[in-house]
């Protein structure tokens, strides 16, 4: 516990009454902070914004946070604590769980006798805070302290419960945290039982072989085509929400790791955004052993609305599922999204987004932006890579949302109703594709994912090694994924209901059979050459001519959806460049075959992919593409 001279501390003075105070906007117009046109202009704001009027005051840049602090204490007649200075004592802080603290965003600071003082940045609040305190023995009374001054004490108190509580968030039974070794080698294992009876047996073991290929191909099909078929038939659009309509405060989680080159540009692009800054909560989640990051953030003028938090190091753990559910306990928005590093959102996305979520459903959990490319002229490469997420993103995920089956989000531009998402324990911290592992968990929890009108813009990867690294961590986890969600199958059939299931089977299956198994695909080659093979002598010319179709068929379909999402994102240059999307996944069999072996010997390792090796071509570009209309997806 904090001891202080008692004769000379300044006891707080309880809040007085409504009667007794002067308006905050009046104090700082009286102290000379702002003017009286700028107070009516505030107050005129706070009319639409779901905000206190020191935030709008301090996010149109007409008062700082110091001043605002300032004056509130002139109005409510408490003084100012200094946490860091006079930092809370662990006894007071074990009075409640940490979970208390977050909520209200309060701290006891210190006893003076009989006296528990309490920091706050909210003692309009206060009465909640003081009756759920009212069995500690203590007299309580508050102090007054910043937001994010009390969020760093109690980031530095429960440190270590907080960091091992982001690991654990996720019941166990959706995890796959609690993989011991036998489990992680178990499918090596079976790849290498099946390689050796496929040696002994060899017919039966080709005949297997040729199926699998065939039904995981037919599978994605399947699901392309549903996709397709839900994109191309016109659907009713949804009421936007009617003016004046009150926004909400809106968190942005950007989680940072090693990104020596992208600081300067990441918060230029942020500094576009149109959303009231009074409503925007941006953090940048680093880790606390990430100098590189720190060091390229250390001479970067961050405005008020953009904050970074530390996450601190346990373990041997670093990713960014574990740092995200750190930093959500931190977050004061009703809506909680995510970009990444290299992001460069619309400017109205948000706006967007939180029209969307007024109008939205209940079940409505999470709306999953498109994303897109600013530069797919660098090469071939990321040509094809913006070909390949128009496709999915513009025509197969708005089609599949559109049918209510399991949207895997992407990992970036999504945004959660974030009570909803602390309710379903936000992402499985060792899980490498995080985002696709949360739309199947919010699928089971009874909840859907619709797509929103709006796009963001991030770095194709275009160089070969850094795309496989890229593409195989993405199927490593789709493996994880799959393997966790179908310990029981039957209770995974009972939570999504066949129609569902049958749309995940098809995506994982789909997606990891087509890059496994293409070898298969690519013997058939031979056959048209007319060549030996090794399918020659069990495959009738019936079963072939059957073969074809169904291969031609997949093409086709491939090529439609590229054509259609190119198209849709406005970028018709790339049009002549769709047929050698047939060119563009074989690397990705190697990468296929890479995540599988990390899936034997290290299934939480997190290959992180380099940013800043390519810069925004055009951005009359994007503008054009953001004049494309993109469908609610309701």
């Amino acid at each position: 516990m904090v001891e202080l001279n008692l004769q000379r501390q300044i006891p707080a003075k309880p809040v007085p009454g409504p009667h007794s105070r002067k308006p905050l906007g009046t104090c700082l117009r009286d102290q000379g902070v702002i003017s009286s046109s700028q107070l009516q202009q505030a107050l005129r704001m706070q009319a639409r914004q779901n905000a206190p009027l020191g935030e709008i005051l301090v996010g149109e840049g007409w008062a700082s946070r110091a001043e605002v602090l300032s004056a509130l204490s002139e109005q409510t007649g408490l003084q100012i604590a200094d946490l860091e200075h006079n930092p809370p004592a662990a006894d007071l802080c074990a009075l409640r769980p940490v979970a208390f603290w977050l909520a209200h965003n309060v701290l006891p600071w210190m006893r003076v006798g009989p006296i528990l003082l309490i920091a706050t940045s909210r003692p309009d609040r206060f009465e909640e805070v003081a009756a759920a305190l009212g069995d500690t023995g203590y007299t309580v009374l508050p102090v007054l302290a910043g937001a994010e001054q009390i969020d760093a004490a109690i980031a530095r108190h429960f440190a270590a419960e907080l960091a091992q509580a982001a690991e654990t968030r996720v019941e166990a039974r959706q995890s796959c945290r609690n993989w011991k070794a036998v489990a992680r080698i178990r499918p090596l294992a079976t790849t290498m039982l099946l390689i050796t009876l496929f040696a002994a047996f060899p017919a039966q073991g080709l005949t297997v072989l040729l199926w699998a290929t065939l039904v995981t191909l037919a599978l994605f099909l399947l699901l392309r085509i549903s996709g397709l078929m839900a994109y191309l038939i016109p659907r009713r659009s949804r009421p936007v929400a009617e003016d004046p309509f009150r926004l909400p405060c809106v968190s942005i989680l950007v989680p940072l790791y090693k990104e020596k080159e992208i600081a300067d540009a990441l918060i230029a692009r942020l500094q576009r955004l149109t959303y009231p800054k009074a409503l925007l909560d941006v953090i940048l989640v680093l880790e606390e052993q990430d100098d590189v990051t720190k060091a390229a953030l250390r001479d970067v003028q961050l405005p008020s609305w953009i904050r970074a938090l530390e996450v601190p190091k346990l373990g041997n753990l670093t990713t960014k599922p574990r740092a995200m559910n750190y930093a959500l306990d931190f977050c004061r928005g009703e809506i909680l999204g995510v970009w990444d590093a290299e992001d460069a959102p619309l400017p109205d996305q948000i706006e967007t987004v939180a029209r969307h979520f007024a109008t939205a459903p209940g079940d409505v959990v999470c709306l999953q932006g498109v994303l897109d490319y600013y530069n797919p002229r660098t090469n071939w490469r990321s040509r094809c890579f913006t070909i390949e997420y128009s496709g999915w993103f513009r025509v197969i995920l708005k089609g599949i949302a559109r049918l209510g089956l399991v949207v895997p989000l992407g990992g970036t531009t999504f945004f959660f109703r974030r009570d909803k998402l602390v309710e379903l324990g936000g992402w499985d911290a060792h899980n490498v594709t995080e985002d696709a592992d949360l739309g199947v968990r919010l699928c089971r929890a009874g909840y859907r994912t619709e797509i929103v009108n709006t796009a963001t813009y991030e770095e194709a990867n275009f160089r070969a090694w850094p795309w496989i690294k890229q593409r195989s961590r993405w199927l490593k986890g789709f493996m994880v994924t799959y393997l966790v969600h179908m310990r029981a199958p039957l209770q995974l059939l009972r939570d999504l209901g066949p129609l569902r299931f049958l749309g995940l089977q098809a995506f994982f299956l789909g997606t990891l059979g087509q890059f496994l198994l293409a070898p298969v695909l690519w013997v058939f080659w031979l056959i048209f050459l007319n060549l030996s093979h090794p399918f020659q002598h069990i495959m009738t010319p019936e079963f072939l001519r059957g073969c074809v179709y169904l291969f031609l068929t997949a093409e086709a379909a491939n090529l439609l959806v590229g054509v259609l999402g190119v198209i849709a994102g406005n970028r018709r240059f790339l049009l002549p460049w769709v047929p050698t999307m047939i060119l563009y996944f074989p690397l990705g069999v190697l990468a296929a075959y890479k995540g599988l072996w990390e899936l034997a010997v290290k299934p939480f390792f997190w290959d992180k992919t380099q940013h800043g090796h390519a810069v925004e071509e055009c951005d009359a570009t994007i503008s054009r593409a953001a004049l494309r209309p993109v469908s609610n997806g309701s």
